[in-house]
């Protein structure tokens, strides 16, 4: 791979159909910007379509001809991820990147539309339910893209008490916990899709200062020390989405200070969410969780 790899690293992406999900700010917006720079078809799907409009005019404003649309999606409302997901594939025949991006972080405890803790619900199931319902739409050469973060380092899943109900509730474990659920996701269906010849890959994005860290006082006043910005931590998310050495599997991050920061490199996550038991046992529960059942 090569030593040093930036948004100008991407080649020409005229003809390909991308979502991104959570893309009106932070990272997800920065990615969106720049897929559209290079004339890819993208679709923001966003739970705020009046910030998503946003990011439209702000597009085409800096490339006229982009071809950049939003669409609603609430990924904590599973019948919000249904509607979206039956009129993408009315609209689409084929998807060729699916980013699944869309995050909420160490939030006060509250319950999605079914009942479950916000962040395992939308970080992980929301991504699950959503990424079921488009299997149709990805064929050989497309790839999907699960954003987790250095946080999983921290989590440790209690498969019994997925939804906080019998615990006392802790939003930064709750937070460390839907990140390692990502990475859960992404290994056991990179193995799934393998024979498909869909490329399934995650990345991270160090710290980068975001909107995401309006609940945690201290992570904000930090970000002016440590925080780089969303362009710069957008890029492991779009090398995972569009470097052509990529592996299935493959996980990326930033190459400095503890990939904190820096160009996007190939990045090991921890022990833990290599262990296929736990996986499957998630995946088995999430399907129950979201009635979405992958094809065996």
């Amino acid at each position: 791979m090569k030593n040093v790899w930036n948004d100008s690293s991407i080649g020409d992406l005229s003809g390909k159909t991308i979502v991104i999900t959570g893309a009106t700010s932070g990272i997800g917006k920065a990615a969106a910007l720049v897929m559209a720079e290079k004339n890819a078809e993208v679709v923001i799907a966003v739970r705020n379509v009046a910030k998503g409009e946003q990011v439209v005019a702000e597009a085409k404003q800096n490339h006229p001809n982009s071809n950049i649309s939003v669409r609603k999606l609430d990924l904590s409302n599973l019948e919000s991820v249904s509607t979206f997901a039956k009129a993408l594939k009315q609209d689409y025949k084929r998807l060729d990147v699916l980013i699944n991006n869309a995050g909420v972080m160490m939030c006060p405890l509250s319950r999605t539309a079914e009942g479950f803790e916000m962040q395992f619900g939308t970080n992980h199931l929301g991504h699950f339910a959503l990424t079921g319902q488009l299997l149709p739409l990805l064929g050989p050469g497309s790839r999907v893209v699960v954003v987790s973060s250095l946080a999983h380092r921290r989590g440790r899943l209690d498969l019994e008490d997925l939804n906080w109900e019998k615990r006392s509730y802790d939003a930064y474990k709750a937070y460390f916990d839907s990140k390692l659920a990502n990475l859960y996701f992404t290994y056991e269906l990179a193995k799934k899709l393998e024979t498909k010849g869909v490329r399934v890959t995650a990345a991270h994005p160090g710290w980068t200062a975001t909107d995401l860290q309006k609940h945690t006082p201290t992570f904000k006043f930090l970000n002016r020390f440590f925080g780089q910005g969303p362009r710069e931590g957008a890029l492991p998310t779009l090398r995972a989405a569009f470097d052509d050495d990529a592996h299935n599997g493959d996980y990326f991050g930033p190459s400095r200070h503890f990939e904190m920061h820096g160009n996007p490199v190939k990045v090991q996550s921890n022990k833990l969410s290599h262990d296929s038991v736990i996986a499957r046992a998630l995946w088995e529960r999430s399907e129950s969780l979201t009635g979405v059942h992958y094809p065996k």
